[in-house]
Parts: structure tokens; sequence; C-alpha cells
């Protein structure tokens, strides 16, 4: 297996990710055309993100999407880890830990990481769990939003 960044080429791989984990989580059907825009747009501007791939034998078994937030606090980005997703034949095979591993070296080549953050559902236990083992911790905020 080969964690590597995401080109144009996988772009197809992560739309198809994502909305498969957008459904499995929130049962929730996303807009085609938005997504599409979404993933593009990230993979054309790379100051706003990056998606990583864990390739296996060029078979693409899961993905997900960094982003950056500058703390002006910390003088260092916060690196949230989002769109995570494993196809389900590769779940419970340490592809997620190697992916977050990634974003840490990725974090440590780039003057390092405020923290890393992420969303998860919170009925998503089995993530949760996931994230904790790796030494990730529920944070102290909450968080709003406005649509």
């Amino acid at each position: 297996m080969k964690i590597r960044y995401a080109t144009m080429d996988d772009a197809q791989n992560i739309i198809e990710f994502n909305r498969a984990m957008a459904f499995e989580t929130e049962a929730l059907s996303l807009d085609l055309n938005v997504l599409s825009k979404g993933v593009t747009t990230l993979l054309n501007e790379p100051n706003k993100g990056c998606y990583l791939v864990a390739d296996i034998d060029g078979d693409i078994a899961g993905s997900l999407m960094v982003t950056y937030e500058w703390s002006d606090w910390r003088a260092k980005n916060y690196y949230w880890i989002q769109s995570v997703y494993i196809r389900p034949e590769f779940r419970r095979q340490g592809i997620y830990k190697k992916l977050y591993q990634a974003v840490k070296q990725l974090a440590a080549d780039n003057n390092g990481a405020a923290s890393f953050r992420l969303y998860v559902e919170k009925d998503n236990v089995t993530a949760q769990q996931t994230y904790q083992s790796l030494g990730m911790k529920p944070c102290d905020y909450l968080m709003f939003e406005e649509k």
C-alpha cells in the first residue's frame, strides 16, 4: 500500500467515496454537480488543502481530505481531517492509521501543526474508537453553525 497525494485522476473515486460516506453516516444524498465541483476545486487549488489516498496496486482503498486553518495564537495551521472514507472491504486493516500518519508527516514537513482536528458524527462510535486509539481525544469546543 502506498499513501500518496491524490491527483485529478483520482477525482471520480473521491467523489464516489464522499457520496458513500455521506449516505452511510447521515443518510444524505449529495448533489453530484456540487460535489464534483468541490472535489475538483480542491485538487486544482492546493492552497485550500489536499486529498491523500491509500493506493493498493492501483486500487484506491480509501482517502481523506486535509484543509488548513491558520491560528494566530499558535502561528501554525490546524490540520483538519475531513471526508474520511475507507471502502468497506478494506476496513479494519489499518488504512486510516496510515493515512493519519501521512497527515502528521505532512504537517511535520511544513512547520508543524497547532493540532490535528476532525469532525465525527455523534453516533459513529466505531470511528470515534478508531480516532481515540490513535491518540485523538474529544475537544472542549462546541460547534455552532448558520446555514
